[in-house]
């Protein structure tokens, strides 16, 4: 427990306060602090507040301005002590933060209605918040890391291209037994002992050999649906995830019920001039396997960075231990996904893939933001020693990569960014990737080549919880905002 006499001495408007602060750590992200602010601080306040109202004060049987100050003290009171009290909380808080050792992770906690402020004595409230952990900075110069290199083939652009006609193409009905890449509208019920736990309601998915929720999977989609036709009623099994919330069915087997809507067959386009303007407007076929290279690179990029960045961590990690609330946890974890579709889409990946990731990061939700939440204290610590920021530029070459992946204006896209809050997410994942490139550069670096990451190939994604829990039918700022519920916009995403 620590107690300290605190001054501001850079404010220019009014004395600094002088106030008292304990601060005791019951966890490693948790501080509990009492502020007392003397009883003269309190006078001065109060005696500033009925100067400023006594000259207007409107008292009745009194022209304004012109009630004697006993009286506007009276009939006021409540008002100015409501007043006062905010403004040396507010007060109060500000200078806490400015000279404490801690950094603040969050916005102070505490009930405001119940703090008093007292006739008579001293001024006395108290509040938790969340801070960064403490630890000493682990030792990253000269790391040993394996470095993946992804090699991008004219095959590759080929692949990724039909994938981009196949999302584009014309797509009708038909009669025939379904295949794996045909679209199907499908209703979906989900149960556990006969007791029905979810529905999913008419949802467009692509025949995929998987099928994958919030909270789980099945592992034989394909395999269950290859030959459906309109009104078959598959059923077959799917699998709750090791990490959902309700721990009595984490890994259980619930029945499902594919119920067959419509089969669709996609008669794939060629790349005509029609189809490459409807694409992104591009003015021929080559200009469009660069964009398709360029997308496909920024993938690999971001595989890279995701491996090197675990690589990097997970070395630095060993030696800076520290525990994390659940509480904290728990909170974050809609922070980090929209984090983690921030990056996904300036790296170039198709909303289908955002899904697809988004689930598997749901199903893992716990481990993976308490894991992200670790490398965020250790690289922020050190972006600090080394007084790595971001800066506007840096912002604004982000802001661009989203805007030409979503086929929107600049202007617009930063706009929602801003609107939504989530610059601060940006700015997180332009200072971490920052420092990961200096780490980088100090260590001892060995590349290795891998092949491509075909997982989508293998699996369809859906936003659906088969336990019912609320709140996981979509991500936060997840799609565009003209974004039908089909998914169907900005499809033409190459992966």
């Amino acid at each position: 427990m620590s107690t300290s006499e605190i001054t501001d001495p850079t404010s220019q408007e009014q004395p600094p306060l002088k106030i008292g602060v304990s601060v005791q750590s019951p966890q490693a992200c948790l501080r509990e602090v009492v502020v007392t602010v003397a009883e003269d601080e309190v006078q001065r306040y109060l005696k500033k507040a009925y100067d400023d109202l006594v000259p207007e004060a409107q008292v009745p049987g009194f022209r304004a301005g012109r009630a004697p100050r006993k009286l506007v003290e009276k009939q006021f009171k409540d008002r100015v002590h409501e007043q006062v009290k905010g403004s040396l909380v507010m007060d109060s808080l500000a200078q806490v933060t400015e000279s404490q050792p801690f950094s603040a992770i969050s916005e102070p906690n505490f009930d405001f209605d119940a703090v008093v402020l007292p006739d008579s004595g001293q001024f006395v409230f108290q509040f938790s918040v969340e801070v960064r952990p403490e630890f000493p900075t682990p030792q990253w110069k000269g790391l040993p890391v394996t470095k993946p290199v992804e090699e991008i083939s004219e095959a590759d652009i080929d692949q990724a291209i039909e994938r981009v006609l196949s999302r584009n193409s014309t797509i009708e009905a038909t009669d025939e037994a379904a295949v794996l890449g045909d679209r199907l509208l499908i209703k979906a019920v989900f149960k556990d002992g006969g007791k029905v736990l979810s529905e999913l309601d008419e949802e467009r998915v692509t025949l995929r050999p998987r099928l994958s929720f919030s909270d789980g999977v099945c592992e034989n989609f394909g395999e269950l649906l290859v030959g459906a036709v309109e009104g078959d009623v598959r059923r077959g099994e799917v699998k709750v995830s090791e990490t959902c919330e309700d721990e009595s069915r984490r890994g259980v087997s619930l029945e499902a019920e594919f119920h067959v809507i419509e089969v669709m067959r996609r008669t794939v386009a060629e790349l005509t001039p029609a189809v490459l303007l409807e694409l992104g407007d591009f003015e021929s076929v080559e200009e469009f396997r660069t964009f398709v290279r360029s997308s496909l690179e920024r993938q690999a990029q971001y595989r890279q960075q995701q491996a090197v960045r675990q690589a990097v961590v997970s070395l630095l990690t060993g030696s800076a231990s520290f525990d994390l609330p659940a509480d904290l946890v728990r909170r974050q974890t809609s922070r980090e996904l929209q984090r983690k579709v921030l990056e996904l889409r300036r790296s170039g990946f198709s909303e289908d893939d955002i899904r697809r990731i988004v689930n598997l990061s749901r199903q893992n939700a716990q481990a993976s933001t308490e894991l992200a939440l670790r490398e965020h204290f250790i690289l922020e610590q050190i972006a600090e020693e080394l007084k790595i920021e971001a800066d506007e530029a840096d912002y604004d070459a982000e802001v661009a990569l989203i805007a030409q992946q979503s086929d929107e204006p600049v202007r617009r896209v930063r706009a929602r960014l801003e609107k939504t809050g989530q610059m601060d997410a940006l700015r997180n994942q332009i200072v971490e990737r920052k420092v990961i490139e200096t780490i980088v550069a100090e260590a001892q670096v060995t590349e290795t080549a891998v092949d491509r990451d075909n997982a989508a190939d293998e699996e369809f994604a859906v936003f659906h919880s088969l336990l019912g829990t609320k709140d996981t039918a979509s991500i936060p700022q997840a799609l565009h905002d003209e974004t039908p519920d089909d998914g169907t916009k900005n499809e033409s995403t190459p992966r």
